[in-house]
């Protein structure tokens, strides 16, 4: 499930070359009018005639650009929001709300099994193909396969927080009730959102998510409280579930008027066998990258108080905003990486892969810079408390931009169809960064955290950056 939130360490996809107002399998740019965020997308629309300057690169650039547009709206909806929120509830149930939050999206990364990534693979290639029955129904079929897996995995979740949960206290309780309810509108649009970078519609996957529902969760929010409700981990998640089902709405309308008029065959094939043998490794694969991720937050609870917990989450916030810059690259570039394997263009792939990985890292470490300078005034907008998180941001921005060095290098090895080796790298890092945890936080608190987790980003980056060489030279001595 993609964020408001904005955890500082994630990466996403797409772009393709195929994609254009004449095509016969997308639809024609002026066919779709979206409720609710629809001008937004229809301006970076207007500009779609500059993909077609600058050759092939140019089109990934300007996507680059939607995308991080987009970021950077949703950056100035969260430093609106978030300090707003930690002054409202207090540090205590700010970092409630911030352990079940980190709960809600570990299970929302990867809550849609990978159909997400797997639609950025099948999409190109069945355009390419022509096998037009299988895409009309990977359309449909991926969407209802992902809804219905996380609407029994939010079943679970009740189930197993009513016979595991009598630990927690009622106040970490009943909001965990709460945000199991964000799981099926979180798969819908998280799959939703693969579908649409597959054709370039980077306002559509983007919108809901990064814009639409931080925007719905202020307003449920503010009318919260003027009907006399107290800001609280409850009322937050409330409005967060209330907020999700209005993007997934959205953009469930948009994305099935542009599909509409796509194609004039309506026939349907399903081939989810393939399907499914196919993300499961990526979900896999997500599912060891989100807990690499998270897994310090996680185990900050156990050892130190919601207080605590508060200051981190916050600093890692202000980290998101350098993110952004390996978010947009990555959220662009996914299946044009599909597309250079599909149609044998190595040179073309390389080539594009380096670009990637300079797109990433410069601005980045210009980003770090600015926040070194910056961070303590950024963190006293939460609360004069949250200062003391400070020396957290050049810890953690080591790991940082041990991962900005190497790119959507990740991506590039799904689209490659490696996805099995990203899948152990990320569950190497991932039990690095766990065993540190355990044995740092206790005695350094909040700098251990830190330091766990970019140590575990440095092994993941060197590990991912060194087999990715591998397969490319493979490739090119086959």
């Amino acid at each position: 499930m993609s964020d408001e939130s904005l955890r500082p360490f994630r990466a996403e996809q797409a772009s393709p070359s195929w994609t254009t107002a004449d095509d016969a399998g997308p639809p024609k740019r002026d066919a779709v009018r979206g409720p609710g965020f629809g001008w937004l997308q229809r301006a970076f629309e207007q500009l779609g005639a500059i993909k077609k300057l600058g050759g092939d690169r140019s089109p990934t650039q300007f996507a680059a650009f939607g995308a991080f547009a987009i970021r950077i709206g949703s950056a100035a909806i969260a430093f609106l929001s978030q300090p707003l929120f930690a002054r409202l509830m207090g540090s205590e149930q700010y970092g409630i709300y911030a352990y079940v939050w980190t709960w809600a999206l570990l299970f929302g990364g990867i809550i849609d099994f990978g159909l997400s990534s797997a639609a950025q693979r099948f999409i190109p290639e069945y355009h390419e193909t022509g096998a037009m029955a299988l895409l009309n129904g990977f359309l449909m079929g991926s969407r209802w396969l992902a809804v219905g897996a996380a609407s029994a995995v939010a079943i679970l979740c009740v189930l197993a927080i009513s016979v595991f949960g009598g630990s927690l206290d009622e106040a970490m309780r009943i909001p965990m009730y709460i945000g199991c309810a964000t799981l099926p509108f979180g798969a819908l649009c998280v799959t939703q959102d693969g579908i649409a970078r597959s054709y370039d519609w980077i306002g559509v996957a983007l919108l809901p998510l990064y814009i639409v529902r931080p925007i719905g969760i202020l307003v449920a929010l503010f009318a919260f409280h003027l009907a006399g409700f107290p800001a609280t981990a409850v009322t937050i998640m409330v409005a967060t579930v209330l907020a999700g089902i209005v993007a997934a709405i959205g953009q469930t309308i948009v994305i099935n008027r542009r599909l509409r008029d796509r194609s004039a065959d309506a026939a349907r094939a399903y081939d989810f066998q393939l399907w499914i043998s196919t993300s499961l490794p990526i979900s896999l694969s997500v599912g060891f990258f989100f807990l690499l991720s998270y897994v310090d937050i996680l185990v900050l609870q156990i050892y130190r108080p919601p207080g605590d917990i508060a200051i981190y989450y916050a600093v890692q916030k202000l980290l998101a905003l350098v993110a952004f810059l390996h978010f947009s690259v990555a959220a662009t570039a996914a299946h044009r990486f599909s597309e250079y394997r599909a149609t044998g263009q190595l040179q073309k792939l390389v080539d594009f892969y380096a670009d990637t990985r300079r797109w990433t890292f410069w601005p980045s470490l210009a980003g770090v810079a600015g926040l070194l300078v910056a961070g303590r005034l950024l963190l006293w907008l939460f609360g004069p408390d949250f200062v003391a998180g400070y020396p957290l941001i050049a810890i953690l921005s080591v790991g940082l931009l041990a991962r900005a060095a190497i790119g959507p290098t990740e991506r590039l090895l799904t689209m490659l169809g490696r996805q099995n080796i990203c899948a152990i790298v990320y569950l190497a890092a991932m039990l690095t960064n766990l065993g540190m945890c355990v044995i740092l936080v206790p005695q350094l608190g909040l700098a251990g955290a830190a330091t766990s987790t970019s140590a575990a980003l440095v092994v993941e980056s060197v590990a991912l950056s060194l087999i990715t060489r591998r397969e490319l030279a493979k490739m090119n001595s086959a």
